[in-house]
Parts: C-alpha cells; structure tokens; sequence
C-alpha cells in the first residue's frame, strides 16, 4: 500500500510540474489574477461554479478570497453558485439542471465581474451555460479544465488547462491554481 500512496504523490507531482514547465499556461494563471485584482479594485466581484468536487473547489476558493489567505485584511466579494440549495433545486426543478449556474449568473453578473466556470473535463453543460451567461453579461470568462479543454475552452475569454486527463490530478491542480491566484490578489490589493 504505501508504495501505490508514494506512486499517486508522484503522479500528483509530475502534473504539477509539467504544469510549472508550460509558459503559456503560468501566463494565463498570471492573467487571471491580474484581471481579478483590477475587477476587486474597481468594486466587481468574482463569480464561482463547477459540480462535484469542482463545486467543492469553486466553494474553496471563494472562501480564500471572502475570508483570506494568508493575511488579515477586509473580505473580498467572491461567491460559490453552488452552496443554495434550494435555489439549486429549484432551478434545475423548473428549468433543468443544465440551467443551474446560468440561472444565477443571469441573476448575480454585472458587467466587470470575474466568472470562473470550473469543469475537469471542460464539458459540464451547467458549467458552458453559465460561462455563455456571464459572457452575454460582460464579465471577464475563465475556465479551470484538464488537459483538452473540452467545449468550455470554446465559450471562456481564458482557459486554464492543467495537463492531465485524470480528474484527481486535474482537480489537485485546480486547487493548488485557486491558492496560487488568491495569493497574489491578496499581495497585490493588501501589500
């Protein structure tokens, strides 16, 4: 057992540093909390969904920034889509779950807003409708994927992909990117 445990660190790892070794894909984790430091500064907010342990990640992360990181500081407006149940329930009760996030986007979205639809395989149509909303909307797109984009890479003003078809390993990424991003919007509104 404790050999397979070093193995899936290992794979962990690897992903992590193909990741570090692809510019490209640095320079849109740059771009990303670049746009989201000037949306916070101009008074927007940032807008988070995905499903399954990608809804886990967008609740993460909107937690780093509305709390904090690692300093003290005022709270920073980042919600999660997906933590009202009952707005959930509703919605995908009378609309159909493809229109979950799409609905609350139309309801929550101003233009200037960051919206971060996050999908491992980038073709969760929840997540595509809700980025096609906040589009619509005028707010800056991001998608958090796996190695392919999926169609989500298609409606996203940017898209992250990490390098790897494995959901763990893609969404080990996706958090270790949400921490990454939080810390430089905190270091750059609170220096």
């Amino acid at each position: 057992m404790e050999s397979r445990i070093a193995e899936m660190l290992r794979d962990s790892s690897r992903v992590k540093e193909e990741l570090a070794s692809d510019p490209e894909e640095l320079g849109k984790i740059a771009k990303a909390a670049a746009v989201i430091t000037e949306a916070l500064r101009g008074g927007k907010k940032v807008l988070l969904f995905g499903n399954g342990g990608s809804a886990a990640d967008a609740q993460h992360i909107a937690c780093e920034l509305t709390g904090r990181f690692k300093k003290e500081r005022r709270g920073l407006p980042a919600i999660a889509l997906t933590t009202n149940t009952s707005c959930l329930t509703a919605i995908a009760n009378d609309y159909g779950y493809d229109m979950v996030f799409s609905r609350q986007v139309e309801a929550f979205a101003s233009s200037g807003d960051v919206v971060i639809g996050i999908s491992t395989s980038g073709n969760s149509k929840s997540v595509i409708n809700g980025v096609i909303k906040a589009r619509e909307k005028g707010a800056f797109t991001v998608g958090l994927t796996g190695k392919g984009g999926g169609e989500l890479a298609k409606h996203v003003d940017m898209c992250i992909r990490v390098p790897s078809n494995d959901t763990p390993r893609i969404q080990e990424s996706h958090i270790t990117i949400g921490h990454i991003i939080s810390e430089l919007v905190e270091g750059e509104l609170f220096a």
